[in-house]
């Protein structure tokens, strides 16, 4: 009798090195399909902010010295919009996922399936890197134009450094969204540490300027955000100038990367604000 109930028993779904893949992709791809479903709204708005941005900085400094040697300033800004592009769709996607299942009593939908606390951060991590990736390089092509179109046409310095900090710091806020949402209780609150701390931090970071000009103490304070590696690094990739050492800025995106992975993986270890 044992061998017959066996018989019939379906596939145990860890059947490939302990993963439960089909739950896995199942979970990566509902969040790919959230965001996509309003691609104008998650996609096309943020590239369509960061034009507007382009353009502003780009015609206010029309004629004013380089930030860095020669590099016009479309070609210094540039790198600087998309990266900012990244950080905020990467937190905004796995953020607004995580608090709206909350809120709508949705958390039984990935917690109750045999997923491990692994598989869970990790889909949701991918969902926000592939949105922030995705409007990064959209966003990439629509500067690029513009900046074409202004005779200072985008350059790859480094191509390893463009791929190497967009996918770290798709990861980083993909995972400190993850952190967000299970905090929140409320929009409210996620708006807060949308407004008061994400942002600050991006715009602090070295997105429009060179961060060498700022006055003391504001300088070497700037050199305390994890951000500003970042954005130094993928800026490096595409003019060849970094501000920081960017064997610094490669250690600090992968410790950051790895330090807020534990941390998420163990708030889905204890059902940190989940289990109710």
């Amino acid at each position: 009798m044992k061998d017959m109930a066996d018989s019939v028993l379906p596939p145990q779904p860890r059947d490939y090195a302990g993963v439960n893949w089909t739950g896995f992709f199942t979970l990566y791809l509902k969040e790919v399909r959230r965001f996509w479903k309003v691609g104008t709204q998650t996609v096309m708005a943020p590239v369509i902010t960061a034009l507007l941005y382009m353009m502003v900085f780009v015609v206010a400094v029309k004629g004013a010295r380089p930030p860095v040697g020669t590099i016009p300033f479309a070609q210094f800004v540039g790198p600087g919009l998309i990266m900012m592009q990244i950080l905020n769709n990467a937190f905004a996607n796995s953020s607004s996922s995580l608090l709206q299942a909350k809120m709508m009593g949705l958390t039984p939908d990935f917690m109750t399936p045999p997923l491990s606390a692994e598989e869970q951060v990790t889909a949701f991590m991918l969902g926000a890197a592939t949105r922030g990736i995705l409007v990064g390089f959209v966003t990439f092509v629509a500067v690029a134009v513009l900046a074409a179109i202004a005779h200072t046409p985008m350059t790859f310095a480094h191509p390893w450094a463009i791929f190497y900090f967009s996918i770290g710091a798709s990861f980083c806020l993909g995972l400190l969204g993850v952190f967000a949402g299970l905090w929140s209780e409320k929009f409210d609150h996620l708006a807060a540490m949308t407004n008061f701390i994400i942002m600050p931090m991006t715009f602090l970071s070295g997105t429009f300027y060179r961060v060498d000009n700022l006055p003391e103490p504001f300088r070497s304070a700037s050199h305390y955000n994890p951000f500003f590696y970042l954005i130094d690094g993928f800026r490096y990739g595409f003019i060849g100038h970094a501000e920081s050492n960017v064997t610094v800025g490669v250690i600090v995106t992968a410790v950051l990367t790895l330090g807020l992975l534990a941390a998420t993986w163990g708030l889905f270890k204890t059902g940190y604000r989940l289990k109710t």
